[in-house]
């Protein structure tokens, strides 16, 4: 292989040029121009921007949620800017991973179905998701917990439940949206704690988006958004 075809395998997520504009009157709203940004594997990245600056656009883009008006996302090698809508979603569905600030756990099942539903989604038995569910549930060190249902946990339960839950499926790219953001300064530095060490133990990439400069100073990167464009802190 050479030099140049390894940099490439190296790149589990590249934003090339990538624009996103509104339209608001008369006006053109430039959220994002001409960004260009790389996530090698293995890499976690820290997004900290101020609010209102795209943080959440540019993540709903590299996670193929929304398409750019201009540029390419390429994931995995794959250009997925112009691909169908069923191919984004398998791709979507086994490359992706996606943690919000608030869990969006799904109330009536627990701790356990929660995390099994993605998987029986890709087509894992029922017993191969439990399996995994429960490993992952041990992991984040509230197994348990596994058969309560949301309400019924803390904040910071929920939280590690909607991490264990991104990474069921094994992706490349873990995406997160200030993912300790509701919670209260230990709580979210115990979540993060959990989430810093299961991404680097699992050889996931990540890119994770927060105010927190204590929290950001932990990950290999730090980038900004600066009038549309990712700048490297």
């Amino acid at each position: 292989m050479s030099e140049a075809e390894g940099s490439k395998v190296n790149t589990v997520l590249e934003l090339a040029g990538v624009g996103r504009h509104f339209v608001q009157g008369d006006n053109q709203i430039s959220i994002l121009d001409g960004a260009d940004f790389a996530l090698n594997a293995g890499e976690t990245v820290a997004l900290v921007a101020p609010s209102g600056t795209g943080k959440s656009t540019l993540l709903h883009l590299a996670g193929l949620l929304e398409r750019p008006d201009e540029g390419e996302v390429i994931i995995a090698g794959e250009s997925c800017s112009r691909l169908s809508d069923d191919r984004r979603t398998a791709i979507r569905r086994s490359e992706i991973g996606f943690v919000y600030q608030f869990h969006h756990l799904l109330p009536e099942f627990s701790a356990l179905e929660n995390i099994m539903m993605p998987q029986l989604i890709m087509g894992l038995s029922k017993a191969e998701a439990r399996d995994r569910a429960t490993q992952l549930l041990d992991y984040m060190r509230i197994g348990h917990r596994a058969d309560h249902r949301p309400a019924e946990l803390s904040g910071g339960e929920q939280q590690r439940v909607a991490i264990a839950r991104a990474v069921a499926n094994g992706p490349l790219v873990l995406l997160a949206d200030e993912p300790t953001g509701n919670l209260d300064p230990e709580t979210a530095g115990y979540v993060f704690e959990a989430l810093d060490a299961l991404v680097r133990q699992s050889g996931l990439s990540a890119v994770i988006a927060t105010h927190n400069h204590d929290l950001a100073a932990l990950m290999d990167r730090r980038v900004t958004l600066d009038d549309g464009k990712v700048v490297e802190i």
